[in-house]
């Protein structure tokens, strides 16, 4: 599969807007026909390889260490106000912030979408992270998309790597 670059003239926040006037029917229907648990095992393992594709991406638009080059992209993410961050760490080793305000989680809370919001967008982070670096890890606790004041994403490197 050819490379997805990542588009910075619209912000992504717009961009996924744009993809759920077709992904949430599409989604809908296939659960329907596939059930719920089975068509989201397959639209997660296809939106895997496009964060794959965009983790490799950042990996070389950026300089640094992966957890510099996450932080470097974190207001791609963000542009358009998408949402409010609020860095907690930021070294050559983590980068760890919570998202007190997600203009994601709006848009698919007013879909009445907020488990198809976090299929499409707060779990693609895992294998967007094991792309840009298999040093790098990730975790996060809690997302305002599944209900939660805030979201806790934490990127570090793993002990011993670079």
């Amino acid at each position: 599969m050819a490379d997805i670059p990542i588009n910075m003239n619209i912000p992504m926040i717009e961009q996924a807007k744009i993809q759920a006037r077709v992904l949430v029917p599409v989604v809908k229907a296939f659960q329907a026909e596939l059930g719920e648990e089975r068509a989201n095992q397959i639209v997660r393992k296809a939106l895997d390889s496009v964060s794959q594709q965009t983790g490799q991406a950042i990996n070389s638009l950026f300089d640094g260490t992966p957890a510099e080059k996450i932080a470097a992209a974190f207001p791609i993410i963000a542009a358009g106000d998408a949402l409010d961050i609020e860095i907690i760490k930021q070294t050559s080793d983590a980068f760890e912030c919570n998202v007190t305000g997600c203009r994601y989680a709006d848009f698919f809370r007013q879909l009445g979408e907020p488990e198809l919001g976090f299929l499409f967008h707060c779990s693609d982070d895992f294998a967007l992270t094991k792309a840009l670096s298999p040093d790098l890890e990730f975790t996060c606790t809690q997302t305002i998309m599944q209900g939660a004041g805030h979201c806790d994403p934490r990127f570090r490197l793993r002990k011993g790597r670079a």
